[in-house]
């Protein structure tokens, strides 16, 4: 669920901005995420002795990430009916990102080492640690932003050709939009709060997955990359497990080492990249 959902949230920030460089965290969801992770944990050793106890659940760690991902999404969903230009969204989620790192930094600077290692674990990503109740919570949020996806998959289409372009062939833009940013952020939302911030697969699937199946086709891409990122995903964590060792290595570290010159081979191969 975790590769499946980066990689369909990489591939709508994709089409909806036009722009390859988008991933699913250009919103700043996953900022806000990491935001109340590090109030929680960073903010212990400024609060006290009693929110350290409380700030050391699993629990409470998805809770905060889940409250600090929505805020950002109750703004962004603001934004986003008073601008038309969907560009500016994107400044401004970038813009969200760079404030929660300010404040993060600001807390980590007031923070004890203990709790700064702990945040800096977390930062690291897992797919482990997870009770059944809170897959469920998972699954549950999963299948709503996979329901809200099916509606955008004629519009996406449209979309590649540019705003104006599907406007005229009489796509409600804005509807569109606001489900593609809402699914979004619910994916990134329930994946930074209960996994940590993954990088590489929701940017670099989408690419690997058009060169793969020559396709700009949504009904063909969307199952495609779900199904390659979740492979990619189970593949690093698979590496980071370490076989045959009691370590295991920091999955955000494997999905970037191994996955960044796989998309350098195909850019170079294809001498192209697109939508």
């Amino acid at each position: 669920m975790v590769g499946s959902g980066l990689a369909i949230s990489g591939l709508l920030m994709q089409t909806l901005f036009r722009n390859p460089l988008a991933g699913p965290y250009v919103l700043g969801i996953s900022s806000g995420a990491s935001l109340g992770v590090a109030i929680l944990l960073l903010g212990a050793s400024i609060l006290g002795g009693g929110f350290f106890i409380f700030s050391q659940s699993n629990i409470a760690m998805s809770i905060a990430a889940s409250l600090g991902s929505f805020l950002v999404l109750f703004a962004v969903m603001i934004v986003a009916r008073n601008v038309k230009n969907t560009m500016t969204i994107l400044i401004i989620g970038l813009m969200f990102s760079s404030l929660a790192a300010a404040i993060i930094s600001v807390l980590a600077y007031f923070s004890s080492a203990e709790n700064l290692q702990q945040y800096m674990f977390w930062s690291f990503g897992s797919l482990g640690n997870l009770t059944w109740n809170e897959i469920l919570i998972f699954i549950s949020i999963y299948i709503l932003a996979l329901l809200l996806i099916l509606p955008t998959i004629k519009p996406l289409n449209s979309l590649l050709l540019g705003e104006n372009y599907a406007k005229s062939l009489g796509i409600n833009f804005n509807r569109t939009r606001n489900l593609i940013l809402v699914s979004t952020s619910l994916f990134t939302g329930v994946i930074t709060a209960f996994s940590g911030p993954i990088a590489f697969i929701g940017l670099a699937t989408p690419h690997i997955t058009k060169l793969i199946f020559n396709s700009s086709n949504h009904k063909i891409l969307i199952p495609a990359v779900a199904i390659l990122g979740a492979i990619i995903m189970l593949i690093s964590d698979t590496i980071a497990q370490l076989p045959n060792s009691e370590f295991t290595l920091p999955i955000n570290a494997i999905t970037s080492l191994f996955g960044a010159p796989v998309v350098i081979w195909l850019i170079l191969r294809k001498k192209k990249i697109s939508l």
